[in-house]
């Protein structure tokens, strides 16, 4: 069965320190399984901390411009080709991790047979990995346009401030409808523990679930490109119980 893991959140947030951080956490928990890493975030910020700058995307495939490494082998079915041209696209980080890119998604009320065909291809794609990490764009909305399934935990970034948590608000509002009942609940990230108090405050007005708190991470500064974060790991250690996720064994 695949365990599905939904980081929401506005830019800015830490979603891709936080995916990179969960990767980390699978590989070490888990070290024989296999993770797919789902860059669903226009900004393809997760593929780009992996030095990796990914041109050939789901959109790639939807609308006919992809590249393909290889020649389109002949007599295919259409939905053996989007397949086909599915694992075209994904690229390796190493032995136990892939990563894809979406990029642009199409509206769910587009009628033409690609929606459904790109659909049951990554849907498929998905549940043959042991682990998926969404990186999502804002909501859960815009990776529901692109496959409409099931995700065991939704986790929305936020940052402690009165925007932050509004929109926060907001998030949650927008995916609760395609959580499927799930697990929807709030991080707060980048917590300065000088302001904990006024982070208090904040979680009361707003009503927020909170799964869990990270502290802020000077490192990340210094190297902000590869979003690695061993601080960041070790906070969300220290709450994974609390999740809807594999607690090993």
């Amino acid at each position: 069965m695949t365990i599905k893991l939904a980081i929401t959140g506005k830019g800015g947030s830490g979603k891709t320190t936080i995916v990179k951080a969960f990767m980390h956490i699978f590989k070490q928990m888990y070290p024989d399984k296999s993770i797919l890493l789902f860059d669903n975030d226009l900004t393809s910020e997760l593929a780009h901390s992996f030095g990796l700058d990914i041109r050939n995307t789901i959109y790639g495939i939807r609308s006919g411009k992809h590249e393909y490494k290889t020649g389109i082998p002949e007599d295919m079915s259409k939905q053996e080709f989007i397949e086909w041209a599915m694992e075209d696209i994904l690229v390796s980080i190493d032995d136990n991790v892939d990563i894809i890119e979406s990029w642009f998604v199409g509206s769910k009320d587009c009628r033409c047979p690609i929606t459904k065909l790109i659909n049951d291809a990554v849907e498929k794609l998905i549940n043959r990995y042991d682990f998926v990490i969404f990186d999502c764009e804002f909501d859960l909305k815009y990776l529901n346009q692109l496959v409409d399934i099931e995700v065991d935990t939704t986790i929305i970034v936020a940052n402690p401030s009165e925007e932050s948590a509004h929109l926060a608000q907001r998030i949650k509002e927008f995916s609760s409808k395609h959580s499927a009942g799930n697990q929807l609940g709030v991080v707060i990230n980048k917590v300065d523990n000088s302001k904990l108090s006024t982070l208090s405050e904040l979680l009361h007005k707003y009503d927020l679930d909170i799964l869990g708190v990270i502290p802020y991470d000077e490192e990340l500064t210094r190297n902000p490109i590869a979003r690695e974060s061993v601080m960041v790991q070790d906070a969300i250690k220290s709450f994974y119980s609390r999740l809807n996720l594999p607690q090993g064994g």
